[in-house]
């Protein structure tokens, strides 16, 4: 996206955040960002923002911090969900889907077209001790490294009416222009 914050990218006149924020929003309790820099910029969002506690870890430090915020709570939840930025048009139903398929102790992933978007997952409280450790040794900072050999589910996401894959992202300028026509050809409120 040439350099700059993808969470301030528009879509439709509205930044990729704030739609996130209002699709994600009816569906969870309580709800936070995960970023690093100043919070500042997402102040307007009215959500707390949570820095990485272990510095260029990538998700798994934001994953990280959501679990360690998560359990500072005064009703501390059983789970965390965990959603992209860049993904404007995720299931209106992720959490409810997720939920629904694992037993409450396995981490629930979201998959579409044959391929799993581990960003997109429900993570057990239970798994803030584990992946503390893991980050701790530093030698594979990917999610798929760290769910290997954990109980997890796959959770497959139909493509969206239109045909669109549910969990598409905005990577490039491409990216957003074709977010634009998808958006137009729904309606503004996608």
């Amino acid at each position: 996206m040439g350099g700059r914050d993808k969470s301030f990218a528009t879509l439709g006149g509205v930044a990729l955040v704030e739609r996130v924020v209002a699709r994600l929003k009816p569906q969870v309790d309580v709800l936070a960002i995960s970023a690093n820099g100043d919070d500042a910029r997402f102040a307007a969002l009215g959500v707390p923002v949570l820095p990485d506690a272990i510095a260029d870890q990538g998700p798994l430090a934001g994953v990280a911090a959501g679990l360690a915020w998560a359990a500072t709570l005064p009703e501390a939840p059983g789970h965390l969900v965990t959603v992209a930025v860049d993904t404007p048009f995720f299931p209106e139903d992720l959490v409810a889907r997720l939920a629904t398929e694992t037993d409450g102790d396995t981490i629930a992933i979201a998959a579409s077209g044959g391929r799993t978007h581990p960003v997109f997952a429900l993570w057990p409280a239970a798994t803030a001790g584990p992946l503390a450790t893991w980050l701790a040794r530093g030698d594979d900072r990917s999610i798929r490294g760290f769910l290997t050999g954990r109980p997890a589910v796959t959770v497959a996401f139909p493509p969206t009416a239109d045909g669109l894959d549910p969990f598409f992202n905005v990577n490039t300028p491409d990216d957003l222009a074709r977010a634009e026509r998808v958006l137009a050809a729904r309606g503004a409120a996608s």
